[in-house]
């Protein structure tokens, strides 16, 4: 069975969009995102506030804050979704995250998970991994397509890693909550992404849930980037090496868990209430 890709295997899939970006993402250097002096501003409200912010390739980081800290805009600015007001977002050495469209920066090899899972609940686990895969997004065109032996083992491959593979012709829509959230991880990690956003994913999932799903964030970091937006402060103590906290649109504190629960702005603005 193949591995699943690793950070340089997205790096050769991500050729292509060196012809619209002038060049691939380069991480010869550690640090594979770059935000700087990120503002971003909604009707006279700065939601981001000369946001500053550097993630290492292979680094699993927690952001955690006061809800209106950012953390959503931080990621619509990552995504393509908003377009900062000022300020620079790099993907690795080249690649102008401000410029590019949605599309364009997945290509490139950012995925991003919602809070709800989205999934295809009529399709079976199965077919929702190889739809993912599928450059031909048209449902009926992918599920006629015949897939190769290394596409069968990329699936089975993630299927194992998620967790799923006793559930790989079962409907979707069948799955527990926790389940599809793997499911949606796994449709992720079948676009070769190297950098994974991943938006309080063990929320309503159940105590065994999300301990697997810790197990799962831990494996992923090294061959991918992970970054963790979330809430529950148990699960962040369970994977956080640095976690980075976001306060009125900006860093208001960044380090080990331990430090920043012991800093007293983090415990007024966020952790006391």
């Amino acid at each position: 069975m193949s591995a699943l890709p690793t950070v340089s295997a997205a790096e050769s899939s991500s050729a292509a969009v060196g012809r619209v970006v002038s060049g691939g993402v380069d991480t010869s250097h550690r640090a594979i995102l770059y935000l700087e002096d990120i503002t971003v501003s909604f009707d006279g409200f700065r939601a981001l506030d000369k946001l500053t912010l550097t993630i290492d390739a292979g680094e699993l980081r927690c952001i955690i804050g006061p809800n209106g800290a950012g953390k959503t805009t931080m990621m619509d600015v990552i995504t393509g979704k908003t377009r900062p007001d000022s300020g620079s977002a790099f993907f690795g050495q080249t690649i102008d995250l401000t410029r590019l469209t949605e599309a364009e920066i997945a290509h490139a090899g950012i995925g991003r998970k919602f809070q709800k899972p989205t999934v295809f609940e009529n399709h079976t686990v199965f077919e929702n991994l190889e739809l993912a895969m599928k450059t031909d997004k048209r449902v009926r065109a992918s599920l006629r397509a015949r897939l190769d032996s290394a596409q069968l083992d990329r699936i089975a491959a993630t299927l194992d890693l998620i967790r799923l593979s006793g559930e790989a012709r079962k409907l979707a829509g069948l799955l527990s909550h926790g389940q599809k959230q793997w499911l949606e991880i796994g449709m992720l990690l079948m676009q070769e992404p190297q950098l994974l956003l991943l938006d309080e994913p063990v929320a309503g999932m159940t105590d065994e849930e999300t301990e697997r799903t810790a197990e799962l964030f831990k494996t992923l970091a090294g061959g991918h980037t992970v970054i963790v937006v979330e809430h529950d402060m148990e699960f962040i103590a369970s994977i956080a090496d640095v976690v980075t906290v976001l306060h009125e649109g900006s860093v208001l504190a960044e380090g080990s868990l331990d430090k920043v629960k012991n800093d007293s702005r983090v415990i007024e603005v966020y952790l006391g209430r």
